[in-house]
């Protein structure tokens, strides 16, 4: 608990301290300038104009559709079918004229060869003579006998005809008998055997 007699001698001293600086000037001056009273004057501030206000802008008010009535078709007929007429012919279109090519020279085919007739005369042959017939001597018969003669590619005698008769048929018989047994030189057209008819005659002759 503070007391009494401790506060007065704090309260005294405070006081002599505040009278020692009353006496200094600018402490004095100081302090009057703080106490001076403060004047408040209220200024009426200066009435603006209401600024006008603006309103929205009203909403669009959307129309209901009006309801029309329903709209009614009477039947409508068909019209005819109309024939459209043909259209008109064309032009017979004129073909080009036929392109005609150049003729082009062939060449012409070589010859064949000239053909070698078959030979029944060769040595190597060894062909032999009909032979006379002893009823034709006997009775004196003689005579020459042509026979044509088919020789093949491998000089074999095919056929053998009698061409031209002696008048004796004893003699003509031996010539056939005989040549049918021959052998040929085939014919040949270049480098070719080929078949051919050859003449072959035969004569029959009686000496002394």
């Amino acid at each position: 608990m503070v007391r009494v007699p401790s506060l007065v001698a704090v309260l005294a001293l405070h006081a002599a301290a505040l009278a020692l600086l009353l006496q200094y000037q600018p402490v004095r001056e100081a302090f009057a300038s703080a106490v001076r009273p403060i004047m408040v004057s209220l200024v009426t501030p200066r009435a603006e104009p209401e600024k006008p206000r603006v309103e929205p802008p009203p909403r669009p008010v959307r129309k209901r559709p009006e309801e029309r009535p329903p709209v009614t078709t009477a039947p409508v007929d068909a019209p005819a079918a109309v024939e459209a007429p043909p259209p008109p012919p064309q032009p017979p279109v004129e073909a080009p004229p036929p392109v005609i090519a150049a003729p082009v020279a062939v060449p012409a085919p070589a010859p064949p060869a000239p053909t070698v007739p078959p030979s029944f005369l060769a040595d190597y042959l060894h062909n032999p003579a009909p032979p006379y017939p002893a009823s034709a001597r006997r009775i004196g018969e003689q005579g020459r006998v042509v026979l044509r003669v088919l020789v093949n590619a491998d000089g074999q005698p095919e056929r053998v005809e009698l061409g031209a008769s002696s008048g004796s048929p004893r003699l003509d018989g031996s010539a056939l008998e005989t040549v049918r047994r021959w052998k040929f030189v085939p014919a040949r057209q270049g480098e070719r055997p080929v078949a051919a008819w050859v003449l072959v005659p035969i004569s029959f002759r009686l000496e002394g």
